[in-house]
């Protein structure tokens, strides 16, 4: 089937806002840095002195972020789970004990469905980590502690497609993820015993072995 040729001047642009985006995200993911204060310190806390599930819920992009934040957690001895923010208004919420804490993404603060299970966990006396890019939003208010993961646009051409703010909360969580870890002294015995199957699991299983 013949191909048809795109215009030269086409492709060029399309490597602009390639290169753009990578730039872009990686100035997002910089800022983080410097927003590991006080608030990064009493949720770190929060979440080693937490007693039962460190709970993620996020709705759309946001919460396909939340289950891969939830999945690491859980992988480096953070016990967690992630519920779909529109499911928790259909009875997943019952799921949550005053033993657990809340992560709720949103890079809004606005997102309707966080929103609500934010303020039945507040009504039930659980605290909740707004992730947010807006400091000043609903989630926020609603919120025991929030960490801000603001941009200061998106990656793609038209500053819409969530980028650069999913980016920006992935990494958060995988600082949470990291800190954690050492708070938790993780050893690589302990990784290993999560993960038996697969390359890594049998490249660590067999190094413990062979100590």
């Amino acid at each position: 089937m013949p191909r048809t040729e795109l215009p030269r001047e086409l492709v060029t642009q399309g490597l602009a806002a390639a290169r753009n985006a990578i730039e872009t995200e990686a100035a997002a993911v910089s800022a983080l840095a410097g927003r590991l204060d006080g608030v990064f310190l009493d949720v770190l806390k929060a979440a080693a002195a937490c007693e039962g599930h460190l709970v993620v819920t996020g709705l759309g992009k946001s919460g396909l972020v939340g289950r891969k934040i939830a999945a690491t957690l859980a992988s480096t001895g953070t016990p967690a789970s992630f519920i779909h923010a529109g499911d928790a208004l259909h009875g997943d919420s019952g799921a949550v004990t005053e033993r657990d804490l809340v992560l709720a993404l949103s890079a809004s603060g606005e997102t309707a469905e966080v929103c609500a299970f934010a303020r039945m966990l507040r009504d039930r006396e659980i605290p909740v980590i707004a992730m947010t890019g807006a400091e000043d939003s609903t989630l926020a208010r609603l919120a025991t502690y929030t960490l801000d993961t603001m941009v200061l646009r998106e990656a793609d051409p038209l500053n819409l497609a969530p980028t650069a703010s999913t980016t920006a909360a992935l990494v958060m969580g995988d600082a949470l993820a990291c800190a954690l870890v050492v708070l938790r002294d993780f050893t690589h015995h302990d990784f290993a015993r999560y993960h038996p199957s697969g390359a890594l699991g049998r490249k660590l299983l067999g190094a413990g072995e062979a100590e």
